[in-house]
C-alpha cells in the first residue's frame, strides 16, 4: 500500500503500530507500566527495566498457576530422570555388548553375556516407554488444568473489570487473550517445557558420561559446548522481541476481524469493504512478515546446531578412531561415544521449539498478566455497607465528573429524587443525560462529590447490593443467546417459570409470546435477530419488572421504536414504573409525559425543574420550546 493512500488518522495509527514506532517517554516509571500499559508500547520503550518487569510478572503469573501442582511437578521430574537414565543406558548397553559380550562369542561360541545384555536394553527400553506414556498422561493432565483455571481467572476478571476499561479494551483483544493466548501457552505446557527438562538432563547427563568414559575424547567432544551456548543465548534474545510482535500483529489482525464482522451492516451500507480489506490486508501482511521473521531465526539457528554437531562428530571420528588403532581406547567406545553425540545434539533441536514455544507464551502470559493487574477504577469496597431494603432515594451532593481532565461534563451537579419519583431528563445532546444514568448505575465513580442511595455512597454499596437495586434498560438491550424465558430470567436467575410468565403479563409481553410456536420456549436468535424492536424491548421490560429494583434507569428505551410498538411500551412502562424510583432519558416527549417531574440539563446544569404540564406553559422556557417542537412535529 502506497504512503499516498494512508493518510487519515486511523491509517497513521495502524501504521505506527505496524512499524513499532513511537514516542519514548522515558519518564514513564514502572508503576505507569503496571496492567495493560504495556501492550501498545514499541519495541523501543520496552526495554532494561520495563522489560524485566514484564517478564517477572508474567512469569509471576506462571508460577503462580503452577503452585498448587508443585508435588505432581516433582513426580514428573522424577518420571523424566527415570525415562532419560532408561534411555541414556542405551549406549552404554551398546559399548558393553560389543567390547564384552562380542569377543566371547567369537572365542568360544559363548552368548551369555551378550544375551544378558540385550535382555537389559530390552528392560530399559520397556521402562523408558511406560515412564514416557506415565509423563505424558501426568503433564497432559497438569497443562489442561492450569490452563482451565487461567480460563476461569481471565474470564472472571474480564466480567470484574468495569465498563470505563471495556470501552477502551476492544473486543478484539478480549477474544485474543482467550483464545490466541491461551494456545500459546497450551503448546508451552504440552511439548516446551517436556522438551527443555528433557534436553537438559541428556545434556547434563550426557556430559558426565562422556568425561567418564574416556576425559580427553569428553574434553574434545565438550570444546563445542560455548559455541552452542552462544548460538542460544543470540536465539533466545532475537526471538524474545520478535515473538513479542508476533503477539501484538496477531490480536490486532483478531481486532480488525470482529470489528469488521460486528458491524457488518454499517460496514455494507456504507461500501466500506474496500477500505476495510485493505486494513486487513496490511494488518495480515504485517502479521505474516513478523512469522517470517521468526522462521528466519529458526532456520538460522537449526542448521548452524547440525553444523557444529556434524563437525563435532567427525572430529571425535577421526580423534577417537586414532585412539583405538592405538589401543587407547576400545571400539565399543566409540560407538557409545558417536551414539552419545547424536543424543547430545538433538536436543539442540528441542531447545530450539522450546524457545519457539517459550517465547510465545511468555509475550501471551505479558498480556495475560497485564489483563490480571488490572484494577477496575470502580471497585467493590473491602467492607460494605449493607442496603437490605433498598428505597430508591437518590442524590447527587455536588457532583463533577469529566471522561477528559479538560472538558467537564458535570461540574458540581446537585440533585435529590425522592423514593418512588419519576423523573424525565430531557437536553441536547452532550447535557450530561447518559452520564447522569452511569454514574447511578455506578459505571463510573464521581471525580468529586458523592452519589448516594438512601442515604449510603454508591462507593460504599456491594456490586451485589446496588445492582439488585438499580437497574438500566437501554435503546438497544443485549439479547443472549437462547430462549425468550432464557432473556427474562436474566433480570432474576433464580426465579420460576411461573414468576417469568407473570412479569412478561405485567408488561404485555405474554400477547406476543403466546403466539409464537414455542411460546417461552422460542430461541431469540443471535442478539434477539428473530424479534422484532418492540418485542425485544418489552422483554427488556420483562427481564427489569422480574428483577424488582428500587431505581429503574430508561435511557432512550423507545427512540428505535414505531408508533403502535411505543404504544405497547408506553403501557409497559406504567406497569415498570409504579412503585419505584425511576430516570427516564427520553428526545421522544411522549416518553417524558408520565413523568412526574422534568429536568432540562444543558453543559451539565439544570436549567429547568418541575412537573411536565408546569413548564409547557413557562412562556420562552427550554421545555416548553421542546413541547412545541415535538407537537409541530406530529401534525
Amino acid at each position: 500500500m502506497s504512503t499516498q493512500q494512508t493518510a487519515d488518522p486511523d491509517d497513521r495509527e495502524l501504521r505506527r503500530r505496524l512499524t513499532g514506532k513511537a514516542p519514548v517517554t522515558d519518564d514513564k516509571s514502572l508503576e505507569e507500566w503496571r496492567g495493560v500499559a504495556a501492550e501498545d508500547a514499541s519495541e523501543h520503550e520496552i526495554q532494561g527495566r520495563r522489560s524485566l518487569f514484564l517478564k517477572r510478572r508474567s512469569r509471576a503469573l506462571l508460577w503462580d498457576l503452577l503452585k498448587p501442582y508443585k508435588w505432581l511437578m516433582l513426580l514428573l521430574v522424577g518420571v523424566v530422570l527415570v525415562e532419560n537414565a532408561a534411555r541414556l543406558s542405551i549406549p552404554l548397553l551398546v559399548s558393553r555388548g560389543i567390547d564384552i559380550g562380542i569377543p566371547p562369542l567369537q572365542r568360544d561360541g559363548v552368548a551369555t553375556i551378550l544375551v544378558q545384555t540385550i535382555l537389559i536394553m530390552v528392560v530399559a527400553v520397556v521402562i523408558q516407554t511406560v515412564s514416557r506414556i506415565a509423563f505424558l498422561q501426568l503433564s497432559g493432565k497438569l497443562g489442561q488444568d492450569v490452563l482451565l483455571e487461567l480460563r476461569r481467572r481471565m474470564f472472571k476478571h474480564f466480567q470484574k473489570l468495569d465498563v470505563a476499561f471495556h470501552e477502551k479494551y476492544t473486543s478484539g483483544r478480549v477474544i485474543s487473550r482467550l483464545t490466541n493466548d491461551i494456545d500459546a501457552i497450551m503448546e508451552l505446557l504440552a511439548n516446551g517445557f517436556d522438551g527443555l527438562i528433557t534436553a537438559a538432563l541428556t545434556l547434563i547427563g550426557i556430559g558426565i558420561l562422556l568425561l567418564t568414559m574416556d576425559f580427553h575424547l569428553g574434553a574434545v567432544t565438550l570444546i563445542c559446548f560455548p559455541l552452542l551456548m552462544l548460538l542460544v543465548r543470540w536465539f533466545s534474545r532475537a526471538s524474545s522481541k520478535n515473538y513479542r510482535k508476533v503477539r501484538e500483529m496477531a490480536a490486532l489482525v483478531i481486532v480488525q476481524f470482529v470489528e469488521t464482522m460486528s458491524g457488518i451492516r454499517a460496514v455494507q451500507s456504507y461500501r466500506r469493504e474496500p477500505r476495510n480489506q485493505a486494513l486487513f490486508n496490511e494488518l495480515a501482511d504485517g502479521y505474516g512478515r513478523t512469522n517470517v521473521r521468526a522462521m528466519r531465526l529458526v532456520a538460522i539457528f537449526s542448521p548452524s546446531v547440525k553444523l557444529i554437531g556434524n563437525v563435532t562428530i567427525g572430529v571425535v571420528l577421526i580423534y577417537g578412531g586414532s585412539r583405538v588403532l592405538e589401543g587407547e581406547m576400545t571400539v565399543g567406545v566409540l560407538v557409545a561415544f558417536l551414539l552419545y553425540l547424536r543424543q547430545f545434539f538433538e536436543p539442540m533441536q528441542e531447545i530450539s521449539q522450546f524457545f519457539n514455544s517459550f517465547q510465545s507464551a511468555n509475550s501471551a502470559l505479558e498480556k495475560m498478566s497485564g489483563v490480571l493487574e488490572e484494577e477496575p477504577s470502580v471497585a467493590e469496597p473491602t467492607k460494605p455497607a449493607t442496603l437490605p431494603d433498598p428505597h430508591g432515594h437518590v442524590r447527587f451532593d455536588a457532583v463533577d465528573f469529566h471522561y477528559v481532565a479538560e472538558a467537564p461534563v458535570l461540574p458540581g451537579l446537585q440533585l435529590d429524587i425522592p423514593a418512588g419519583q419519576t423523573v424525565a431528563l430531557v437536553g441536547t445532546t452532550g447535557a450530561g443525560k447518559t452520564t447522569i444514568a452511569k454514574l447511578m448505575s455506578r459505571f463510573y465513580d464521581p471525580v468529586g462529590g458523592t452519589v448516594s442511595l438512601d442515604g449510603v455512597d454508591l462507593r460504599h454499596l456491594s456490586d451485589v447490593d446496588l445492582r439488585r437495586a438499580v437497574v438500566m434498560v437501554t435503546q438497544e438491550n443485549f439479547m443472549f443467546d437462547g430462549t425468550v424465558a432464557d432473556n427474562i430470567l436474566f433480570g432474576r436467575p433464580g426465579a420460576t417459570r411461573e414468576e417469568v410468565v407473570a412479569a412478561a403479563r405485567a408488561v404485555g409481553a405474554d400477547t406476543f409470546i403466546d403466539e409464537m410456536a414455542d411460546g417461552y420456549d422460542t430461541d431469540v436468535g443471535k442478539r434477539g435477530g428473530r424479534l422484532s424492536a418492540g418485542q425485544r424491548q418489552l422483554i427488556a421490560f420483562a427481564r427489569a419488572f422480574l428483577a424488582d429494583p428500587a431505581v429503574l434507569i430508561l435511557d432512550e428505551a423507545t427512540s428505535s421504536l414505531d408508533i403502535p410498538s411505543e404504544r405497547l411500551v408506553q403501557q409497559a412502562l406504567r406497569t415498570v414504573l409504579a412503585d419505584r424510583t425511576a430516570v427516564i432519558i427520553a428526545h421522544r416527549l411522549s416518553t417524558v409525559e408520565i413523568a412526574d417531574r422534568v429536568l432540562v440539563l444543558e453543559h451539565g446544569r439544570i436549567l429547568e425543574d418541575g412537573p411536565p404540564a408546569e413548564l409547557t406553559d413557562v412562556d420562552g422556557g427550554r421545555y416548553a420550546a421542546l413541547h412545541e417542537a415535538w407537537v409541530n412535529s406530529l401534525a
